[in-house]
Order: C-alpha cells, then sequence, then structure tokens
C-alpha cells in the first residue's frame, strides 16, 4: 500500500476516453491535457512498412484528401477496434505526449470502454494499452463513466437512466449501488447520423459529399424537432458528372435526413425502459434520463425523446465531456474504482 502511494508521486496516472470519434485523456491533478480526433495517418512506403506521419487533429484533417501512398485510418469504428495495430500505436501517442518525461515510473491507465464489447476486444485494449507504455490497466464500462461526468450519484440505491450517444454507438444504463443494473449497446451513433445525411443529399440533390461536410451539417443545422426559423447551410460537393456544385440545406430536410437513426436510438431506451425492474422504474420516473454524448447536442433531442419515452429528459451540463470527466473522477477518486471493481467480480 505504501509502495503503491510512493509510486504514485512519480507516476501521472491518466484516464483515456477512447472513442470512435475522439480520444480524451486527463492526468490525475491537471485535468483534461488532450481532446483529439481518434485518427492515425499512415504511409505507406514502396517496401510494405507503415510510417506514422500524424495523430489526432493532424491526421483528421487529411481525411478525404491523401495522396495514393497515405491513408488516414480511424482506428475505432462502431465502437470497437477496427484496427488493433492503429490502435496500440494511437494510445501510445497520447499517452507519450501525456506523459511527463521527468516521471521515471509507467502510468497507471484507466481507460473507458463501450458496454458491449467482447472478451477478447477487452483483452486487447488492455494489451494495447500494456504494449503502449501502461504499469496497469483498469476497464470502466461507458454508460458507468458517463453517469459519474454527468452526476449522477451511481453509488446510491436509486435507479438512474443514463444515455450517452457517441460516435459509433449509443450506450443505454441504468445505475444503482455502483453497478449497471441494465445496459443495451446499439451500433447508431454520430458516423450512421453522418451517414444518413450523406444518403439524403446523394438522393434529392444528386450530390456527393465526404464524411468532414455532413459533420458539419450536422453541427451548424441537424435537429430533431422542426425548428422555427429553420437554419440554413451552404455546402459544397460533387455532382454525378463530377462537376463541383454549391446547394442550401435546412435543418428541416436534415431533420428527415436523420429521422431513421433517431428512431432506433428511441426504440433502444424504450427496450430499456421496459425491461426495467418495477423498484428501479418508480426512481427513473422522478430521476429522469439524461443525455450525454456529441449526439446530445443535436437541436431538440430532449424534446423529440421526452415525446416518445413519456418521462422527462434532460441533457447533461457539459455532454461532449461526460465520459472523459466521469473516467477522470474515477482515476482520481480510488474508492470509487473499487466500488466499480467490486460490481464487475461480484
Amino acid at each position: 500500500m505504501i509502495l503503491d502511494k510512493l509510486i504514485g508521486v512519480f507516476s501521472n496516472d491518466m484516464a483515456i476516453d477512447l472513442g470512435t470519434a475522439n480520444t480524451i485523456v486527463s492526468v490525475r491533478g491537471k485535468g483534461i491535457i488532450i481532446n483529439e480526433p481518434s485518427v492515425v495517418a499512415v504511409q505507406n512506403d514502396r517496401h510494405g512498412k507503415d510510417k506514422i506521419l500524424a495523430v489526432g487533429q493532424e491526421a483528421k484533417r487529411m481525411l478525404g484528401k491523401t495522396p495514393l501512398n497515405i491513408q488516414a485510418v480511424r482506428p475505432m469504428q462502431d465502437g470497437v477496434i477496427a484496427d488493433f495495430e492503429m490502435t496500440e500505436r494511437m494510445i501510445r501517442y497520447f499517452i507519450e505526449k501525456a506523459h511527463s518525461r521527468k516521471s521515471f515510473i509507467r502510468p497507471r491507465v484507466i481507460i473507458c470502454i463501450p458496454y458491449g464489447i467482447t472478451q477478447v476486444e477487452r483483452k486487447a485494449v488492455e494489451e494495447s494499452a500494456m504494449s503502449a507504455g501502461a504499469r496497469e490497466v483498469f476497464l470502466v464500462e461507458e454508460p458507468m463513466a458517463a453517469a459519474i461526468g454527468a452526476g449522477i450519484p451511481v453509488s446510491d440505491p436509486e435507479g438512474h437512466v443514463i444515455v450517452d450517444i457517441g460516435g459509433g454507438t449509443t450506450e443505454i444504463g441504468v445505475t444503482s449501488l455502483g453497478g449497471l443494473v441494465l445496459c443495451k449497446s446499439v451500433k447508431v451513433g454520430g458516423d450512421k447520423i453522418d451517414r444518413s445525411i450523406i444518403e439524403y443529399v446523394r438522393q434529392n440533390y444528386n450530390l456527393f459529399i465526404g464524411e468532414r461536410t455532413a459533420e458539419t451539417v450536422k453541427i451548424e443545422v441537424a435537429a430533431a424537432i422542426k425548428l422555427d426559423p429553420e437554419l440554413k447551410i451552404q455546402i459544397k460537393g460533387k455532382d454525378h458528372s463530377g462537376y463541383l456544385s454549391t446547394i442550401e440545406l435546412g435543418s428541416e430536410g436534415i431533420r428527415i435526413a436523420i429521422k431513421e437513426p433517431l428512431k432506433e436510438i428511441a426504440s433502444a431506451i424504450r427496450s430499456v425502459l421496459e425491461n426495467m425492474p418495477p423498484d428501479l422504474a418508480g426512481d427513473v420516473v422522478d430521476n429522469g434520463i439524461i443525455i450525454t454524448g456529441g449526439g446530445a447536442l443535436i437541436r431538440g433531442l430532449d424534446k423529440y425523446l421526452m415525446e416518445i419515452v413519456k418521462i422527462p429528459v434532460k441533457i447533461a451540463d457539459e455532454p461532449l465531456l461526460s465520459v472523459a470527466y466521469g473516467t477522470s473522477q474515477v482515476l482520481d477518486e480510488p474508492g470509487l474504482l473499487k466500488v466499480i471493481e467490486d460490481m464487475k467480480n461480484s
């Protein structure tokens, strides 16, 4: 115990929210120090060897714009590791960037993971972090981290529902007594919403746009309900003849475009509520549902979901950072980590 405390003095222990869209790193006592896209740019040489050119924001700027010998890779897809080697390299990059060179002891790392990943994928995350320089690795499930970061008292004997809409997945969890009583993960998130916008523009305007443009449209005008006045945005793309073209999109058209993925999210929430134990259901009616993640920023999403589930829905104060804040809090409070670990092992 004394040795652990001594090691902690010389080690910058860190928490990593390993997201499909962004990776956020917190260091004990310093808070969030890295918030960058989960993208790696790789150059392939003539001998078949890969060279990392950029990671994070710099790599994201290369998406859709790279020459033939350079590839911008997103190692995390739909909330799981799609490329283990690139994930390890990305984790290593962020650990080295966050870890002070003055420290001579490898850091203890807490990593947030989606609820639905398999034991093989869990092992892969742990091994990636260990190989990237971690001394010890703990995994915290995304709904639990989101709940903690949103200010939910997860250790209380009361039921609370958290919905985290990330880049690759939507995680719905019911917390009580430091654990997840119920949880559901569906592969619907910001990426699928972006793809719906791309398809809508192609079908209705015969225009081809990329992921970055679709993401911009989502951020600037996407809405789950009708807006008055309607928001507008001009975008550029390529038509079927290959010519560049500019069109104007409105929030009402985008509402129609993203209707199906939002329905899937609402359906998953209803499924969790229907399977909830009766005693917890009463708590949830009183406490309502809290929404976190980038998807929570879609205009009117709380009102849209409230109409469907018929109980109060609230957007977290800082939805984009809720999971990162929760993971960081687990790092800072050993007692909280112990409660979560005990619940997983019970």
